[in-house]
């Protein structure tokens, strides 16, 4: 099985500091020491924001990736290298086309 795009990114994140919001609205901001291909994440130096208005400064934390809402990551890595164009044998317009008059076209009948 083959990652996304998303999870390649995560991992590309890891080292830097994110901050991730939980399905129950608790927001983490701290440096992401380890991402899984599940999501789970592992935080480290956190600073939490509770739903209630609470902040509390918090050493390590693991958080299970089916209950995280979203992550901001670093603004750097919109310069990561899964968001280059692929260079490949390129398809000609002409023969990606389908139907009855690409048949006679490139039989010469047309």
């Amino acid at each position: 099985m083959s990652l996304g795009v998303p999870v390649k990114i995560l991992h590309e994140a890891e080292g830097h500091v994110v901050t991730l919001e939980t399905n129950t609205g608790e927001v983490y901001r701290g440096k992401l020491v380890e991402a899984e291909d599940n999501m789970n994440c592992q935080m480290a130096n956190i600073t939490a924001t509770f739903r209630n208005g609470k902040v509390a400064k918090l050493e390590n934390i693991y958080i299970r990736g089916s209950k995280i809402r979203f992550l901001i990551l670093p603004d750097m890595l919109k310069n990561a290298p899964m968001f280059k164009l692929k260079t490949g044998p390129r398809v000609s317009a002409a023969s990606s086309n389908r139907g009855k008059s690409a048949i006679l076209r490139a039989q010469g009948k047309c």
